[in-house]
């Protein structure tokens, strides 16, 4: 099956109250993990690139690893580009058949937002391809988007009409208390998603996708891990995953999931290397890794985003 955009995915998910998952892939074995767990859940997937792994991986490999996995699984996945930063970032991945992109011009005035996004609307809709853009700014980090907690603000929904009609946006990514990275929140809080901003949204957008970035519940037990490991590793608080599915039965048709997967492969890498010191053979330490990656993705799939039997 070839490549798919996201349009009939969002379509099927915001009329059935559930969410697709958005994965970021950086090499062979998350694209693997995250595929495999799909095909066992005869889920549709998105696989999201971001300009760092572009630069990492290598935009041929990557290309070609995302065919493998098409011929591998026969699933429905489309290719999205994770926060391109500039018209020609996301330029250059529609020409390189990428069947999504997002123009993340969010930092700037909200004309400037517009103008931005504009551009990559009237390339992308040129050639076939999708468009998420987004309205509000998430704190964290994430490869190189780095916005500090002060520096952060809610999506204003008074916005939203006026961004998506200037833009012709086919998705928007809103900020209501999510954050990119594994440290969203300080240890003793309790995260609270503003679902009056997305219910806001909602009846100003009727049936228009919403997008949450930054995601991640962050595994505990990888915390726990590295500490008995001799780490000292601070607990790390992430999206409760009953609040990600209260926005899944809501407007929201993709959720993105980066940090889970570092810290799954990570955690598994690092437990690997601990409990087996002599071996040095990828093979051995990365297979289970990315079967940890497999499990994480499954348990997303169906627990918190419902998307499982839905091909």
């Amino acid at each position: 099956m070839p490549l798919v955009t996201s349009t009939e995915m969002f379509r099927k998910a915001y009329d059935g109250g559930y969410a697709i998952g958005a994965f970021n892939v950086n090499n062979m074995e998350i694209i693997q993990g995250i595929t495999e767990a799909a095909r066992a859940c005869s889920a549709p997937v998105i696989l999201q690139v971001s300009k760092g792994a572009r630069a990492y991986a290598n935009r041929t490999y990557l290309m070609k690893l995302v065919e493998a996995a098409e011929i591998e699984t026969g699933l429905p996945i489309c290719l999205h580009l994770d926060h391109g930063d500039s018209f020609e970032t996301c330029k250059s991945c529609v020409d390189d058949g990428f069947t999504s992109v997002m123009i993340d011009a969010s930092s700037k005035t909200l004309d400037e937002n517009i103008a931005i996004t504009r551009q990559v609307v009237e390339y992308a809709h040129a050639h076939g391809v999708v468009v998420e853009a987004e309205l509000g700014t998430l704190a964290g980090i994430e490869d190189e988007v780095k916005v500090a907690a002060d520096a952060s603000s809610y999506t204003r929904a008074e916005d939203v009409q006026e961004f998506v009609q200037r833009t012709g946006c086919d998705s928007l990514a809103i900020a209501i208390g999510t954050s990119h990275g594994a440290f969203k929140f300080k240890p003793g809080s309790k995260p609270q998603l503003r679902f009056d901003i997305l219910e806001d949204v909602a009846k100003r957008l009727p049936g228009f996708p919403i997008v949450l970035h930054g995601s991640s519940s962050v595994p505990q037990e990888f915390v726990r891990m590295v500490n008995e490991n001799g780490g000292n590793m601070p607990g790390a608080i992430g999206v409760p995953e009953d609040q990600l599915r209260q926005a899944a039965r809501m407007a929201v048709c993709k959720i993105n999931i980066d940090s889970d997967l570092r810290l799954a492969m990570t955690g598994t890498i690092r437990k690997y290397m601990v409990d087996h010191p002599a071996d040095f053979d990828p093979r051995q330490y990365l297979k289970p890794a990315r079967e940890n990656i497999k499990q994480l993705v499954m348990h997303k799939i169906t627990d918190v985003l419902g998307c499982d039997n839905k091909i």
